[in-house]
């Protein structure tokens, strides 16, 4: 019998990887499109911009992430496939709101040591992620970093690129005092706070990953700390294509009715919507027109943080903000409702210094 290989020995299986990849390969194909050109693989991923109509006077958008210490969840209950969701649809969302179509990604898989179910589960997430969101995986990495990465654990990184067209962009330089700020449902953390999450919960609280939060006894630990990142960059693009007019930029109030979009991610809500606000506006939510999931109740009771501190490491509830006309505000919340998602009237825009003041 052959010995094992040296570099196996030392923590590295090139033969695994590459067998493993082989095994996906049927799977990551059906996450691919038309403008995609060789096959999963090759040194560098190839895509045809050409294939797409007026591509050529278009903004290429890219962004880059990770799910960050959520893979420590994924871990304890052994449930991975979530976070391939949640890397694609958190990079969708971050090009999306700039008006961007998300058109291909690519991903960066990094372990102490390769192990063949996490690895399996999470390449179906990624590609059934992109296939929902007709996103083009285009390539990937996959690393042994034995020494680097405790045992058992690993990280997970994407990157993406959307296409922008220069009359698409959303920018809110046309908020005005009076406009609407919607906010949409968010399926949980997503992808922010689980380090302080992970205190509250295994260790202040003294849960398993497979108990119910205190006061919600149908609510699995595992279930709300693992719920995927929502993808919210098809309503975006359907609620502009809607209710702006086509080729008015949204610089433009006269004919349009969405200004801008914030994706609720670090920081929360004051440390995102000022990044597409005027300098001149201030943003008011009250933050009891929605009702948070049960997950948030827990944690911002059980954090030691302050209110604002909450709202600022959680997104407690809300994904995604619009801000838009006041006169159209009542069509548009019922157009995102119709699609699908929960959304509310959450603040409105007043005269400022693009500060967030969050009423209790």
């Amino acid at each position: 019998m052959q010995s094992r290989k040296a570099y196996a020995q030392a923590g590295v299986d090139i033969d695994l990887a590459d067998s493993l990849l082989e095994e996906m390969k049927p799977v990551l194909k059906t996450a691919s499109r038309p403008e995609v050109l060789g096959g999963i693989g090759g040194f560098g991923g190839l895509f045809d911009l050409g294939k797409i109509k007026d591509a050529g006077r278009g903004i290429l958008v890219s962004s880059t992430d990770s799910v960050g210490t959520k893979v420590k969840v994924s871990v304890m209950a052994d449930r991975h496939e979530g976070l391939g969701h949640d890397i694609v649809n958190h990079c969708c969302n971050d090009v999306a709101v700039t008006g961007a179509k998300p058109i291909f990604f690519l991903d960066y898989f990094a372990s102490d040591k390769l192990e063949p179910k996490s690895y399996k589960e999470i390449l179906t997430g990624l590609a059934n992620a992109c296939r929902a969101a007709n996103v083009a995986l285009i390539g990937g990495e996959t690393a042994e970093l034995p020494g680097v990465y405790n045992k058992g654990h690993y990280d997970l990184v994407g990157a993406i690129v959307g296409l922008l067209m220069p009359e698409d962009v959303l920018t809110g330089a046309q908020i005005r005092p009076g406009d609407t700020v919607i906010g949409i449902r968010s399926s949980g953390l997503h992808t922010n706070g689980y380090s302080l999450a992970r205190k509250v919960i295994f260790d202040k609280l003294g849960l398993g990953v497979f108990d119910t939060l205190p006061g919600f006894d149908k609510v699995v630990v595992a279930d709300a700390l693992l719920a995927p990142h929502t993808n919210y960059a098809k309503l975006i693009a359907d609620t502009q294509a809607k209710f702006n007019k086509a080729g008015r930029p949204s610089e433009i109030r006269d004919g349009n009715s969405f200004f801008s979009a914030a994706h609720i991610t670090g920081s929360g809500l004051c440390g995102n919507i000022p990044r597409v606000i005027p300098e001149n506006i201030d943003i008011e939510i009250d933050t009891k027109a929605w009702e948070p999931l049960p997950i948030f109740k827990v944690l911002s009771e059980n954090s030691g943080a302050s209110f604002d501190e909450n709202y600022e490491v959680w997104n407690m509830g809300v994904g995604m903000t619009f801000t838009v006309a006041p006169e159209a505000a009542g069509e548009i919340l019922a157009f995102i409702r119709s699609q699908g998602f929960t959304a509310w009237p959450i603040g409105k825009a007043v005269k400022g210094t693009q500060v967030v003041h969050l009423k209790r």
